[in-house]
């Protein structure tokens, strides 16, 4: 086992690995920004280095700079935690040229998984159900038109390199076809450098419903149920609840089945996410995700498991302790990704915070980095905290949720809290009837 881990992130996630650190007996070290030198897991790790000013670019994103934290500090092993360098291949196979361990999956996954076509491909060798669409990247308008008339309108175009709702354009009807290809090659060009696209049949009404799967890298695999993630705005997961409220024992066993055979046909290692479009009562591949997930503690809650504790123990080479026929189900979890943004706009509201206080109770949990005095910087993320909670029942885990909601207090600075507490009133919440789209209608009619 390690004795000391580095954590290549900031926030609430890097509190989280820090914990999973501390009660194994492993040391932990944090990196920051300068903007971070007073920040929550700075305090609480054993070590930690200043990697750089402000600007992820220069600290967060500085692959010689998280390197030299390493070989100053001696840590084995970097935790990336999710965003930032998670999912950068070159930086698995940086941290492995440097003789350190990578706790996540090998750089070739990572590399399969980061190209939208590559990864539809992968998929479908590895027999996961895809959405119906071109084969690989769409050079030009003519064969754009050719793919859209052979699947049927409405078509989505995506970026190859895409991620968070940049370079995708909706075409229902071939008149909007050439100005949403254009405009997709142009937004891919300008946030990834990269102009590829392809073509997917749109799905009208379908919910987001994700598979946690883990893996040993010896080409034994298991999964841990869905999570239902399609309360999103603007393509951004806001709500995510685990088991998801339409899928039956029968749909999950198959579809867990499906994907846990894949990653353990790969030789995956680690926590990974294969995500999906749900309709109809079938499945569609939209991606992998090749780490952890933010909203990983609802699947903790039902599952009654530490899926940080269990990354590190399989990167240190000890066998995977989960055994798929002893995963059992047990309640209802939900969580709620809580932003300091101001509504109606969710325009980004950094600031010093000048009272928080944490709801607690029976099965809530709250994942933060915050606390009184506390001054948000405008350079990062505006996740300030989740607060998950857990129930023997979906309605017991909403009305726990909204005692919860009831009890935080986050003072000097905007947030969305008031969003949930309004949420949890709307039927279609209370009965789970919702689909991806669902959120930014109700906005309109709410929030405008």
């Amino acid at each position: 086992m390690f004795s000391k881990i580095l954590i290549a992130n900031r926030g609430e996630i890097a509190l989280r690995v820090i914990r999973a650190c501390r009660e194994m007996g492993i040391g932990s070290v944090a990196v920051h920004s300068t903007a971070d030198a007073d920040a929550m897991h700075v305090r609480m790790a054993d070590e930690s280095v200043c990697i750089g000013p402000a600007p992820s670019p220069a600290s967060y994103l500085s692959i010689p700079a998280i390197i030299s934290a390493c070989e100053i500090t001696g840590a084995e092993a970097i935790h990336p935690g999710y965003g930032f360098l998670s999912e950068n291949a070159n930086f698995v196979q940086i941290v492995e040229d440097h003789g350190i361990t990578f706790i996540g999956p090998r750089a070739e996954h990572i590399r399969i998984m980061g190209d939208k076509i590559t990864a539809k491909e992968t998929a479908k060798s590895l027999g996961i159900p895809v959405v119906p669409g071109s084969d690989g990247g769409v050079p030009d308008l003519a064969a754009a038109r050719k793919v859209a008339r052979e699947i049927g309108f409405p078509v989505i175009i995506k970026a190859t390199a895409g991620g968070g709702g940049r370079g995708m354009k909706l075409a229902r009807s071939e008149d909007e076809l050439e100005t949403a290809f254009r405009t997709a090659r142009a937004e891919a060009k300008a946030a990834f450098g990269n102009d590829e696209v392809y073509i997917e049949k749109y799905l009208a009404r379908p919910r987001h419903i994700e598979i946690q799967v883990f893996g040993d890298g010896k080409g034994r695999a298991v999964h841990l149920g869905e999570r239902d993630c399609s309360l999103q705005r603007r393509h951004q997961k806001v709500l995510e609840e685990a088991p998801g409220p339409v899928i039956t024992e029968a749909m999950r066993e198959e579809i867990g089945g499906i994907s846990a055979r894949a990653v353990a046909r790969l030789g995956y290692a680690g926590a990974g996410t294969i995500e999906y479009l749900f309709e109809d009562g079938k499945f569609y591949f939209i991606e992998m995700n090749t780490r952890l997930q933010v909203e990983h503690p609802v699947t903790e809650a039902i599952f009654g498991v530490d899926l940080v504790r269990e990354q590190i123990r399989v990167a240190a080479g000890l066998p995977m302790e989960f055994e798929q026929d002893r995963l059992r189900i047990n309640g209802h979890a939900i969580e709620v990704r809580i932003n300091a943004e101001k509504l109606p706009n969710f325009a980004p509201s950094p600031g010093r915070i000048s009272q928080y206080h944490a709801p607690g109770g029976l099965g809530v949990r709250m994942d933060s980095a915050i606390y009184d005095g506390y001054r948000i910087p405008p350079y990062y993320d505006s996740l300030i905290g989740k607060l998950i909670v857990h129930g023997r029942d979906r309605p017991e885990a909403l009305a726990r949720l909204r005692r919860a909601l009831g009890e935080i207090i986050v003072d000097g600075i905007d947030t969305t809290i008031p969003l949930f507490r309004q949420l949890l009133d709307d039927p279609d919440i209370q009965r789970g009837d919702y689909t991806i789209h669902w959120l930014e209608k109700w906005l309109a009619e709410h929030l405008s």
